[in-house]
């Protein structure tokens, strides 16, 4: 049978995750998720909502070895989790927060055991504890272990084939679609990503994510990553650019910022300095030539670029501040068949539709246009949403905005019309509406165009359509359209 490790550190003392600027040993994250696995309740599925990392791991890795599947939602809205529960009546929640509100029976991360609170990487007593729990198990014979030579360290097994995680889409056009990963193909996927991006080169990487590990550009790129490479990842999630920083200084070198353009655009803006980063990982949104330079220059660094999707993963990369194109990941191809792309082979094991419009270039290298769904057609003209929001975010001043259509049908042709919500403060929206009728055609100018606080933005960056048309809405209610022309 086809088996793949859930770790690949080769000892326990490894280090496999820092918390708290605390390195922890593979052996204690280990001996953690085993610890954790026989406490879980009942039923098959568990939504891991823990927002410690490293508790997110061993809540992960606990229901890899019990052969249960991680519910990986990006968003826990009420809605979200409503349909959640339709679709997985057997469902638990996993939280480490007591207060935790989802409306699904819980189960609170339970304490930590006094004795490994205490030890880290360099404590020999981790591969004891690991080895004991992994003999345990194998002789269950549920899963199997690998022995490394030399070590009293033992890895579960786990099968290929076996069903680790049901991740669902953004919920950005619609509501959110469930797809499956089984455990091989998510693992070759990421080890891929690791070649590629060059983090096998024999060093401890740390991985510092600004992403949820919930997310699927999150749960490959933060979390799997490590624990497939070999490599370390830092359990706490930092927001604000002071934390960024400081979390990034509490880590030893190299480090790896895992983040999204959003989060890139905020930091620039803060002026805050970065201690050293060897390399900077993007995904969620295509970046700009521009922005990628800048992050390049300003923080001495190398920035990579990820693109996949929830159905099929992480298949492509590009360095955004020297070319265009997207490099394929090994084995994985992409055909063109009635004006749609399909990617296929390698880890995507299925022909999979991609909701984008791509130009393929060779067998290896494609360039990316948009997304099919942000195509525009207005008054016989079209244009995309990513064309009209780059230009919205060129405009001095502006810190965030975006480009939707409208569901409010109350004008006098009874359609849903082109809009914008903007985050400028200080401005106007009649200066905002000047500045884009000298970038974009004037049919695409917004009707209207809203200033706001702050945009409904969901943890990893992106738009959920729900949450912006609602908020839409209250400030329609309000009368506060900020400019409507």
């Amino acid at each position: 049978m086809d088996t793949i490790a859930c770790l690949s550190h080769r000892s326990a003392t490894a280090i496999a995750a820092y918390r708290a600027g605390r390195p922890i040993g593979a052996g204690r994250l280990l001996d953690d998720a085993l610890r954790l696995a026989p406490l879980l309740p009942a039923g098959r599925h568990v939504l891991n909502v823990c927002s410690d990392r490293y508790r997110f791991a061993v809540g992960f890795i606990a229901c890899l070895i019990t052969g249960r599947v991680s519910l990986l939602p990006s968003t826990h809205t009420p809605e979200v989790i409503a349909h959640l529960a339709k679709f997985a009546p057997d469902a638990v929640c996993l939280s480490d927060d007591p207060g935790c509100d989802i409306a699904l029976p819980q189960f609170l991360f339970p304490d930590e055991d006094p004795r490994a609170a205490h030890a880290d990487a360099t404590h020999a007593d981790a591969a004891h504890a690991g080895a004991a729990h992994a003999g345990t198990l194998t002789a269950g014979g549920s899963q199997g272990a690998a022995r490394h030579a030399g070590m009293n360290f033992e890895v579960p097994m786990i099968p290929a084939q076996q069903l680790a995680a049901i991740v669902f889409t953004s919920g950005s056009t619609g509501t959110p679609l469930p797809y499956e990963k089984t455990w091989g193909p998510l693992a070759r996927c990421v080890l891929a990503g690791a070649q590629r991006l060059s983090v096998l080169d024999g060093r401890s990487h740390v991985l510092v994510g600004t992403v949820p590990a919930q997310h699927m550009y999150g749960f490959e790129s933060s979390l799997l990553l490590a624990l497939l490479s070999g490599n370390a990842f830092c359990a706490e999630r930092p927001f604000y650019p002071a934390d960024v920083a400081s979390t990034l200084d509490a880590m030893p070198r190299p480090r790896v910022l895992v983040t999204t353009p959003v989060h890139l655009r905020t930091l620039l803006a803060s002026q805050v300095p970065l201690p050293a980063v060897e390399l900077v990982i993007s995904a969620t949104a295509p970046l700009t030539r521009e922005l990628a330079v800048e992050v390049e220059s300003r923080y001495k660094t190398c920035l990579l670029e990820i693109y996949g999707s929830t159905e099929t993963g992480q298949i492509a990369l590009r360095r955004s501040a020297q070319t265009d194109a997207w490099r394929l990941w090994p084995g994985v191809t992409l055909s063109a068949a009635d004006a749609q792309t399909f990617a296929h082979g390698g880890h995507v094991q299925q022909r999979t539709h991609m909701c984008d419009v791509i130009e393929i270039l060779n067998q290896y290298e494609f360039l990316l246009h948009g997304r099919t769904a942000d195509m525009v057609n207005v008054a016989g003209k079209r244009s995309s949403f990513g064309f009209l929001n780059a230009q919205l975010h060129a405009i001095p001043g502006v810190r965030d905005g975006a480009f939707f259509f409208s569901n409010d049908r109350s004008g006098a042709t009874g359609v849903a019309r082109l809009a914008a919500m903007v985050v400028a403060p200080g401005m106007s929206a009649a200066a905002l509406t000047e500045q884009l009728r000298q970038r974009i055609d004037p049919a695409f100018l917004p009707r209207p165009l809203m200033l706001v606080d702050q945009l409904p933005r969901n943890a990893t960056g992106k738009l959920p359509q729900q949450a912006l048309q609602r908020l839409a809405e209250r400030q329609s209610h309000r009368g506060d359209a900020g400019g409507e022309r």
